[in-house]
């Protein structure tokens, strides 16, 4: 048993007890997850992640890790870019959700320049320099160790490659952070017994939102796992936030 502490939300656990109720959450909300997401931002998730994609530089003929690929969303705009010479390699630790990504592009007809690996963020199991670019939505807040997964991206990329992270970040108006947090708080949950069965687990990933690193302070950490040319994008007034950075 590892002695060392994090964060579940706002309960402090042991780093192994993180990975595993992190794991039953996912595993949880798999199946309804992305119908939770268009309820809980009014379907601006998707205008999120087109904005993500379309402003990621990747071309045709890249090869793209997707981190936290889950339900397949983002690998679906990417291989939109990358045509039939790429390859989008989804990557997640929870089975559950690369099941339900994998089932949902198989449904779609998308097969060819698609690969599925379940993995930990924190220990790629790929060589150095492997890929052109590397994506990661809405999955990083829920990574134990953030600086060593972002140096184990750094390793993979190819130079000149880009990182580009989508997050929840820190809504910047002051007087929208009631309104903001009413709905994590008090809403959130409420929809996630309704649609999903299951209050406590959006009850942790709002948690988990305030628990991430703001603007500045994710920055920051790129900048420390080696990455150049960091940037942050806010979208929706700092509800989420891109940050991008690539290795030179």
């Amino acid at each position: 048993m590892n002695d060392k502490t994090t964060h579940f939300g706002f309960r402090d656990v042991t780093v192994d007890e993180k990975k595993k109720l992190v794991g039953e959450v996912f595993s949880s909300v798999a199946a309804k997850y992305d119908v939770m997401n268009d309820l809980m931002s009014l379907g601006v998730h998707r205008l999120w992640k087109r904005y993500f994609v379309g402003t990621s530089g990747v071309k045709r003929g890249d090869r793209v890790l997707d981190l936290a690929g889950g339900t397949g969303d983002i690998a679906k705009l990417l291989l939109e870019r990358v045509g039939e010479t790429g390859e989008i390699v989804i990557g997640d630790i929870n089975k559950e959700m690369l099941s339900v990504g994998r089932d949902r592009l198989i449904d779609l007809g998308l097969l060819k320049g698609l690969s599925y690996v379940q993995l930990n963020a924190e220990a790629l199991p790929f060589p150095d320099n492997s890929f052109d670019a590397i994506t990661m939505a809405f999955g990083l807040r829920n990574v134990t160790d953030k600086l060593a997964a972002l140096k184990s991206m750094r390793r993979i990329l190819k130079t000149g490659g880009k990182l580009m992270v989508l997050e929840f970040s820190e809504v910047q108006a002051e007087w929208f952070r009631p309104i903001y947090d009413f709905h994590s708080f008090k809403i959130l949950p409420r929809l996630g017994e309704l649609i999903a069965g299951d209050a406590h687990s959006y009850q942790y990933l709002a948690e988990s939102i305030r628990k991430h690193p703001n603007q500045a302070g994710l920055k920051a950490l790129l900048e420390e796992a080696g990455f150049e040319q960091c940037a942050v994008h806010n979208l929706s007034g700092g509800i989420v936030a891109i940050h991008s950075g690539y290795k030179i």
